[in-house]
């Protein structure tokens, strides 16, 4: 028999808040956390738009060898773990006695590359790269230390699937427990801020460049908008059967019910309608639901301008123009390899406090957004049920459902 999978757990470092309640206050008040990096125009970068997060201080948490193979989003996964564990109830020494995996979803570590290949270039000599380097640098490098730090013995890999990363993380996760091959997985997903690593973003003109208020440059669905603001921290959920939640009696957050998926099959950065829906509509029928069953949709919508309108189609397509839909990134920026666990726990903590959080600077809907119900206000409103969207370069798409389960909230 399948087994139902729930949310025990979960825990965040954004660029809204370093926990759940700051997040949470910031939801409601639709307070942005986008502003600007001056250093990028002296880099050449024709945007200095950002979202603004600060490096956590490890020292008095972790050990040097410990902290030596972290890389900058690796120190944000760290926290965003531990406040997870800490709300599911789970310590070291459960962690110690029990197979627990962690999959998080994470698709580049720039910083140690580049600082590692110019030591070489400037020295002559590959062992003043110094032994930290390699573990920063891999794509893996958040499951990899977070599995050392905590001692885990489950499943351990990174999902590397563009901007859908941390939404697909789950998604397998959701799956390993819903077969019977794990309890308990630590899943979620980790963005590097750094100009480094958004170079190349910048070189394909993605970016908006309204400096003159960083806070209104996010504009998702919005026919003025000109392009995403790049964002990140990290997110982290604890997903497990239900059957392991009730024996250890740990509180439950909300059921996952279907993790519907697809891949577009045509350009490389340029999204289409077809694959959204076909993810959309198979998380429907995965969970057994009809569109009116979905009480509120996290949208993708970065504030690119083919992006947000093609979501919007799709979204019309298969659930039409009345279903209540917000794009949170409008406050957060497009926080990428992040965004896909981000917005699930936003989504879930709209659902705990029973109100939509606002796609704020949409002020004049194009002939696409037009058609669908997009909130631009903060809204009371009940929450049972949720779908969150991710894509990705390459066409990689994911939606997740779920639903509200137990009291326990944030």
């Amino acid at each position: 028999m399948e087994k139902r999978v729930v949310i025990t757990g979960m825990g965040i470092y954004s660029t809204i808040g370093k926990n759940l309640e700051e997040v949470k206050n910031s939801l409601y008040l639709g307070k942005s956390g986008i502003g600007l990096d001056l250093v990028r125009k002296e880099m050449g970068f024709r945007s200095a738009l950002t979202g603004i997060i600060e490096r956590p201080i490890l020292k008095d948490q972790l050990s040097r060898r410990q902290r030596v193979g972290l890389p900058e989003q690796g120190e944000y996964a760290y926290v965003s773990t531990m406040e997870a564990l800490q709300n599911a109830k789970i310590d070291q020494e459960y962690l110690n006695n029990n197979e627990v995996g962690i999959l998080f979803g994470n698709d580049s570590s720039a910083v140690p590359v580049i600082e590692a290949i110019d030591r070489v270039r400037e020295k002559k000599d590959t062992m003043l790269i110094g032994s930290g380097s390699i573990f920063q640098s891999m794509n893996s490098t958040v499951s990899m230390n977070l599995s050392v730090i905590l001692k885990l013995r489950g499943i351990n890999f990174t999902v590397s699937g563009a901007c859908a990363s941390g939404s697909h993380a789950i998604g397998i996760g959701y799956i390993l427990i819903k077969q019977g091959l794990q309890d308990m997985i630590i899943c979620g997903g980790a963005q590097e801020v750094n100009a480094y690593s958004m170079g190349s973003f910048d070189g394909l003109s993605a970016f908006s460049i309204y400096e003159k208020d960083p806070t209104k440059a996010c504009r998702p669905f919005d026919r003025d908008r000109d392009g995403l603001v790049p964002s990140g921290g990290s997110a982290t959920v604890i997903i497990e059967s239900y059957d392991s939640a009730i024996r250890r009696g740990a509180p439950i957050l909300g059921e996952i019910l279907s993790y519907g998926f697809s891949s577009n099959g045509d350009h490389i950065s340029v999204p289409n309608v077809e694959g959204p829906s076909i993810s959309l509509q198979k998380a429907l029928t995965l969970a057994n639901l009809k569109a009116s069953d979905v009480d509120y949709i996290n949208a993708h919508a970065t504030a690119t301008p083919v992006g947000d309108s093609n979501e919007a189609q799709a979204i019309y397509n298969i659930f039409g123009a009345k279903i209540p839909i917000s794009s949170t990134k409008s406050m957060t920026g497009h926080e990428m390899w992040m965004g896909g666990a981000s917005e699930i726990i936003y989504s879930l903590l709209m659902a705990q406090n029973n109100f939509i959080a606002p796609n704020i600077n949409f002020e004049n809907p194009d002939e696409y957004s037009a058609k669908i119900n997009i909130i631009s206000k903060t809204k009371e409103h009940k929450i049972n049920t949720f779908l969150s969207n991710s894509f990705g370069f390459g066409g990689t798409n994911s939606s997740l459902i779920v639903k509200k389960l137990g009291t326990t909230s944030f």
